[in-house]
């Protein structure tokens, strides 16, 4: 969505330094490098559009903050992974394997569904590993809950389930899973699927 699709927001040098944790000297470092792209007012100050912000922030790695989305928008952690499954051990195998392969992840882990919503509401990771089947909320219905409610911002769910049926698979992909896996499962291929619906996630952001 470009400048003219939405209500233009502009920060100064100031109010990004606030908003980024830094001195006010940082931001227009920023600015003086060619870094963070922006605009000089007619009183020499320097402005700043919030898409272009944005845009900058995400280049290198940087958490969103909420005064940067617009109302209603909620942009999910793409550094941050959350296992939902109440088979600790296995949990915590795919916990080990993934930390290996992307230690840049933040993982966490849920081992029911009422402990899963909570841990996703609190930290909109961008990844979630789920269990179909999970005591507390069904993990059915937690996966239509994820990609239904806009507050979740849509990440990539990758559904597990120890029943390899085709009608399931068909099931909970409907209700939005990205992906699907049958215990036992590969797990270099559980990483290889993160990557690529990952990259597909983001190119689509870049988009919209």
């Amino acid at each position: 969505m470009g400048k003219n699709d939405k209500k233009i927001r502009i920060f100064s040098a100031l109010e990004i330094a606030n908003i980024c944790g830094v001195v006010n000297q940082t931001t227009i470092n920023w600015i003086k490098n060619g870094y963070l792209k922006a605009f000089i007012t007619p009183g020499g100050q320097y402005r700043v559009y919030a898409e272009d912000l944005i845009e900058f922030l995400e280049s290198r790695g940087m958490r969103i903050p909420e005064v940067l989305l617009e109302p209603g928008e909620t942009r999910v952690d793409w550094d941050t992974l959350i296992i939902v499954d109440d088979d600790e051990e296995l949990n915590n195998v795919v916990k080990k394997f993934i930390q290996k392969k992307m230690p840049e992840l933040t993982l966490f882990q849920a081992f029911d569904g009422f402990e899963a919503g909570k841990l996703i509401s609190k930290y909109k990771p961008g990844i979630i590993i789920l269990d179909i089947r999970l005591p507390g909320i069904d993990g059915h219905k937690l996966c239509k809950d994820i990609k239904s409610d806009p507050t979740f911002g849509n990440p990539v769910v990758i559904a597990v389930t120890g029943f390899e049926e085709a009608e399931g698979k068909e099931t909970i992909m409907g209700e939005g899973a990205d992906a699907y896996f049958a215990k036992p499962f590969d797990f270099s291929k559980l990483v290889s699927e993160i990557k690529k619906l990952v990259k597909k996630y983001k190119e689509s952001e870049k988009e919209a």
